[in-house]
């Protein structure tokens, strides 16, 4: 039985992990593509991840009209699993609805108060007008230009220079990078293009595209026949569709030739797309 320890009165510590200068990923729910939380779980899963904290929702999420899928409700949650082996922190979260300063600083406290992290990953999905047969491009922006040139020889875009317009809320990924550069805490936020009519399903192309760069840059060792498998499952169905339904394979072509679709063209894709891989 698991000793639940209070060490805030926002976050919940189930136990403590012997970790020393972790690396830190931190997913998101909803995400386009279900990046995030396609990586955080194939970690888990690879890695041996377990639980090891979370933080109270009461504070930072709205409990109405929680969300019913299969007569389970689920309520939001925010769980930070541990690799000890590989000095990797994993956490999951859906996104705050309020107090996101106070939300990121529980986030940081507990990262290093415990695992002593001494880098930051913010992982997220970034919808394209691309076709899924084209390579997956990942965007990087750092906090910092010692930062910035940890990623420069990785095939990422990494001269993003990106400033929230005046008068905007900032993302809350900028808010976790800035708050970290506060720290004196190494961030990057991590974005992968998703093809548009897999933003709502899913895109394990991008995972992939994500999971290299982190396997590289934290030296995880990471097995990725199970994710092939999954990648080619994937484009076996879509190829499938195409060869059934000529208009699908008519607007994929348009896209892998760099040519628009209207509006109701991509909508008629989204929707083909969700009947086709559902």
């Amino acid at each position: 039985m698991r000793t639940e320890i209070t060490v805030k009165t926002r976050a919940k510590i189930f136990s403590r992990p012997e970790m020393q200068t972790a690396s830190l990923i931190v997913t998101w729910m909803p995400d386009a593509g279900k990046v995030g939380v396609g990586v955080a779980e194939y970690l888990n899963k690879k890695l041996g991840g377990l639980v090891f904290a979370e933080i109270e929702p009461l504070e930072f999420f709205s409990l109405d009209g929680v969300s019913v899928e299969d007569d389970i409700a689920h309520f939001p949650e925010t769980k930070f699993y541990c690799c000890p082996q590989k000095n990797l922190m994993i956490m999951k979260s859906d996104l705050p609805r309020f107090e996101w300063y106070d939300f990121l600083v529980t986030i940081l406290d507990i990262a290093e108060e415990i695992c002593k992290v001494k880098g930051i990953y913010v992982l997220g999905g970034m919808a394209t007008a691309s076709a899924h047969t084209v390579p997956r491009t990942l965007l990087t922006v750092a906090n910092s230009s010692q930062t910035k040139r940890l990623v420069e020889n990785y095939d990422v875009v990494s001269n993003m220079e990106y400033e929230t317009p005046e008068g905007q809320r900032p993302t809350i990924n900028s808010f976790l990078l800035w708050i970290a550069q506060q720290r004196g805490i190494p961030a990057i936020n991590l974005w992968v293009q998703v093809p548009f009519y897999l933003v709502a399903i899913e895109d394990p192309q991008a995972w992939k595209k994500a999971l290299d760069f982190l396997d590289r840059q934290l030296e995880l060792g990471v097995d990725f026949s199970e994710l092939n498998d999954r990648i080619a499952r994937q484009n076996q169905r879509i190829a499938q569709g195409r060869s059934q339904h000529p208009d699908l394979d008519n607007c994929l072509s348009r896209l892998e030739s760099n040519l628009g679709l209207s509006t109701s063209e991509s909508e008629r894709l989204i929707r083909q797309m969700e009947d086709l891989l559902r």
